[in-house]
């Protein structure tokens, strides 16, 4: 009796439950993610229209070009919005940190986080890049007086946002992680909110200081969203047996996962 009543306490207080991360990497799945990611970024190096856009003469140019969506929401060029812009995006992108609260002395979700991360990242900026070099499409400042100072090698620019696509994509990616790792938080709808109230906020600055068109910054929210909700997904571990026993010298453990 005295036997099984040991064996019993042992299994008792070898139940484990470990809150692991829901996010993995995958080599193979990786391989082909980071490769795309690589080739987006290495694709926008060569794709360049420069020698198609107007040159500083023909600026300022004429109101009438601009279509009418975009025409009654254009401004001059403000320079304290535009480092307002940045430094706002800066914060956003270090809240995905969040979501390593608890996880934040395993190195393994730090290594799964930071390769998730610079995917995401890699394909908003070769995405926003190609694109912008394609277009050719000339910034706001453009149509009410001279190029800005530091300003000569991306006037024209202005189509997609790069600034809105990543604070969007630093949103989504946090949002997408936080309510995952943390379902039953009271946290996640606030601080859902907050991110995207700084996402929009960013958008918004970049309209009101001359750099961006209504329709830039959308397709940039666009762009932004879609990678940093799509990158996590596609790392979403795959669901296994909840419960798994192993076998010990004088019992077995018994460990939940969840």
């Amino acid at each position: 009796m005295r036997k099984y009543f040991i064996l019993l306490c042992i299994i008792t207080a070898s139940v484990s439950c470990f809150a692991e991360s829901p996010y993995s990497l995958d080599l193979a799945k990786d391989l082909v993610i980071g490769s795309v990611s690589l080739g987006l970024t290495a694709v926008s190096l060569f794709v360049n229209h420069s020698a198609s856009v107007a040159s500083y003469s023909d600026i300022p140019l004429p109101k009438d070009n601009v279509n009418a969506f975009d025409r009654n929401m254009m401004f001059e060029y403000n320079k304290s919005l535009d480092i307002v812009s940045d430094i706002v995006l800066y914060g956003l992108m270090a809240m995905p940190l969040l979501s390593l609260m608890e996880n934040i002395k395993d190195g393994n979700v730090w290594a799964t986080y930071g390769v998730m991360y610079a995917e995401s990242a890699l394909l908003v900026f070769g995405t926003c890049e190609i694109i912008k070099n394609s277009a050719a499409r000339y910034r706001p400042y453009c149509y009410f007086g001279d190029v800005p100072s530091g300003k000569s090698a991306d006037y024209y620019k202005s189509f997609p946002s790069r600034h809105t696509a990543f604070a969007f994509m630093s949103a989504g990616f946090f949002t997408s992680t936080f309510f995952t790792e943390y379902p039953d938080s009271p946290w996640k709808i606030p601080l859902g909110i907050v991110s995207y109230s700084l996402a929009a906020g960013v958008g918004l600055s970049r309209i009101y200081s001359g750099n961006h068109f209504i329709s830039d910054v959308l397709a940039g929210a666009a762009i932004g969203s879609i990678y940093g909700y799509l990158i996590p997904w596609l790392h979403l571990r795959k669901k296994t047996d909840a419960i798994t026993f192993l076998p010990l010298s004088n019992g077995f453990m018994l460990v939940y996962k969840f």
